[in-house]
């Protein structure tokens, strides 16, 4: 019978095929975290969006674990416990208030981001409830103060089209933001909390993408449709994005807080190799006659018997004091060496947990007898085995550090190698720049979320929808078939169809018979050029645009200098019509040429076949504005053509 798991092997990543991708049973599904632009924050008064690395104070605390009401503890809660860390907060008073640090109870909810959330999730088509119920959702890394982040459904079961298909929208939930993490070493964790609070909205879709880059596509689907209200933050670390991923045999995957959508597909790639190769392991170690029952691992103090290393830095950590142990992995032997991602073994695995849990930090961390080259010699590990007595179907790993860490950090490696027996650890993932993965913490368990009691719910009326929905823009996808329809430039249509100027770009085409290419150029392409000149927030209104469309329409400027006169309007910060010179006659104009030509006769230029070229420019310098350059070039070739006859 055939063995998927054991004949297919991956590809490079750029020679990947879509039917490799349904060959491993490939899905993916998202979700994406994006800011609303909203003054102030979710539960309280605090301005939203106010930035700043500055501090007043700070506040430590430490996360322990309780037990639940069936009397369980979360094994994320363990997992986090093991690390021992202090959780340092620093707090602007500007930003923040006793809410935030869970001193005072929440204000009501933000009605404006309420209603944001409700008009994307009709966007997203989804099935409104009738009723907000806020919920709380343990967040136990220490990013929220309280241990938990308030939450609320707005819709569920919606959906957009992508393809020949609908990607199903599970849900759509409003929600306040986390801390930003400023530093995590060893120990100790440091978070600035102007963000935390601020409203976001949480959009989960269904595990529907089928390869890599159809994850990425819809990503930007989905940031194209929430851009088209305009009512979200954009920028960096606005949008987050979290990226499950699973093949046949996995398990779901969640690669955390992807911040930028091009990185999604190679991220995923290694993600569904990992799980591959993960699979594959577990083949070999039942081939092995190794199960997560037989599985055998024994551990020894090993600081004196490795005490004269060659190895620099295990020799080093042994200098400073630490101490070493020893972790026989019995019928392991090369496996440690076994590939998972792309240039990367299954040694990095137990690496990524030891730095974790134990944070034990500074790289290498371990030293593993799968990998001679690169660790202890050879005549070491050899006598090492003598001393642990380990077989030679054995694999030796030493972890070094202070000594409770070093403990823990022995006993997560026999943990990590013995999940190799059961295959993939349903884990959360973080990206890292290579496109590769590493271990982040254990997978939150499915009862991390319970009722709200310091809020009532809160009901949605028809005529707040009724409003909201009067208010919404066009879906994107409609937006862009209609730009292709009506010709636009194609480099132009994703942007217009997300701009603050789609709606003007509607009322100049539809309402004042302006031509949609010359509309989408100056709408996209002339922006784009001001924004990369004076910066993004550089004032230039709508309004002020369609001043100066309607300034040409009057036939009080020429088409070709709306340019020029965006720029002047952006360094005035307005725009007068009635300032403007008035339109140039044809007289006027062939007498500013006449006058260039000659003085170009008097001062000739020094490549006189140039004659007509600099002759235009230098009319074009005087004339621009109340003259279409085309008219100009054209009054030019005559003159020229009558001073030749």
């Amino acid at each position: 019978m055939n063995d998927p798991i054991a004949e297919f092997r991956f590809k490079p990543f750029r020679e990947m095929t879509d039917e490799d991708y349904r060959l491993i049973g490939f899905r993916s599904g998202l979700e994406i975290h994006q800011q609303l632009l909203t003054e102030k924050k979710l539960f309280c008064r605090c301005p939203a969006g106010l930035y700043s690395d500055h501090y007043n104070a700070e506040i430590l605390r430490e996360m322990r674990p309780t037990l639940s009401e069936l009397g369980e503890y979360d094994g994320t809660a363990l997992m986090e416990f093991k690390t021992k860390k202090e959780i340092v907060y620093r707090i602007n008073y500007e930003t923040v208030c006793t809410y935030e640090m869970d001193d005072t109870p929440p204000f009501e909810l933000n009605e404006e981001a309420l209603d944001i959330a409700i008009g994307i999730a009709m966007l997203y088509r989804c099935s409104l409830v009738d009723e907000i119920h806020i919920a709380r959702k343990q967040y136990l890394d220490g990013s929220i103060p309280t241990g938990f982040q308030r939450t609320t459904i707005v819709g569920v079961e919606g959906s957009i089209p992508y393809k020949d298909r609908e990607i199903r929208i599970v849900q759509l939930g409003l929600e306040e933001d986390a801390c930003r993490e400023v530093s995590d070493r060893y120990h100790r964790r440091v978070y600035i909390t102007d963000r935390l609070g601020m409203p976001l909205i949480e959009t989960v879709t269904g595990a529907d993408m089928r390869t890599p880059h159809e994850i990425a596509e819809v990503a930007d689907l989905c940031r194209r449709i929430v851009r088209s209200t305009g009512q979200v933050r954009t920028g960096i670390g606005a949008a987050r994005q979290d990226v499950n991923v699973s093949v046949t045999g996995g398990t779901r995957i969640e690669i955390k807080g992807v911040p930028r959508i091009p990185a999604i597909p190679l991220l995923t790639y290694n993600e569904a190799m990992r799980q591959w190769n993960l699979l594959r392991l577990k083949r070999e170690l039942e081939r092995r006659g190794i199960t997560a029952e037989t599985f055998r691992s024994r551990t020894a103090d090993v600081t004196q018997a490795v005490r004269k290393t060659r190895y620099r830095p295990l020799a080093q950590a042994l200098a400073k004091g630490f101490q070493a142990r020893c972790v026989v992995l019995e019928g392991f032997r090369g496996l440690l060496a076994w590939e998972t991602q792309t240039n990367t073994r299954f040694g990095k695995e137990i690496s990524d947990r030891v730095r974790v849990i134990e944070c034990l930090m500074d790289l290498p961390n371990i030293a593993h007898s799968d990998g001679p080259e690169k660790s202890l010699p050879r005549t070491e590990w050899k006598a090492l085995r003598t001393d642990l007595a380990a077989g030679e179907d054995d694999t030796l790993v030493i972890v070094w550090g202070p000594e409770t860490d070093v403990e823990t950090g022995a006993k997560e490696i026999a943990i990590r190698a013995r999940e190799a027996a059961i295959g993939v650890p349903s884990e959360t993932r973080q990206a890292l720049k290579d496109g590769t993965n590493g271990f982040e913490r254990i997978l939150p368990g499915p009862d991390r979320m319970y009722p709200d009691t310091d809020l009532p719910p809160k009901r949605i009326t028809q005529e707040r929808l009724e409003r909201i929905r009067a208010t919404l823009p066009e879906p994107v996808w409609e937006r862009e078939r209609r730009y292709r329809e009506l010709g636009v430039p194609p480099d132009t249509i994703v942007p217009l169809s997300i701009s603050p100027y789609a709606a003007l770009f509607n009322r100049l085409v539809t309402g004042k018979n302006v031509e949609p290419v010359r509309a989408a150029v100056a709408l996209v392409q002339y922006t784009k050029r001001l924004a990369r000149r004076y910066g993004k927030d550089n004032g230039l209104a709508p309004e002020t645009v369609e001043g100066i469309f309607d300034a040409c329409i009057a036939g009080r400027l020429a088409w070709d200098a709306i340019l020029p006169a965006m720029d002047a309007a952006v360094r005035r910060g307005s725009f007068d019509a009635l300032s403007l010179p008035p339109p140039c006659t044809d007289e006027e104009a062939d007498g500013v040429i006449r006058e260039e030509a000659a003085f170009l006769r008097e001062n000739p230029p020094k490549r006189p076949e140039r004659f007509g070229e600099i002759l235009i420019g230098r009319a074009m310098r005087r004339l621009r504005g109340r003259i279409p350059a085309p008219v100009v070039v054209e009054r030019v070739r005559r003159l020229l053509e009558e001073e030749r006859r």
